[in-house]
């Protein structure tokens, strides 16, 4: 059986009660600040992301090591 199905129910509540602690001390920030933040830094990164601008052959780890040939 999975984790949480050899747990019992008060195992579960504490360990969500000790995900709540941490991520209660996390920052909290608008979306409408946020997002324009991120907008405004993967804009700034587009010019180095290799999603929109491509890999160049010679830099490709997974670049094909020969082709296959049916014969």
């Amino acid at each position: 059986g999975t984790m949480a199905q050899d747990m019992t129910e008060k195992e579960l509540l504490k360990m969500e009660l000790d995900q709540l602690k941490k991520e209660v001390k996390n920052e909290r920030q608008m979306v409408s600040k946020t997002g324009k933040e991120i907008k405004e830094y993967i804009e700034s990164m587009a010019g180095e992301d290799p999603l929109l601008k491509g890999v160049p052959e010679d830099k490709n780890p997974f670049k094909e090591k020969g082709g296959c040939t049916i014969s």
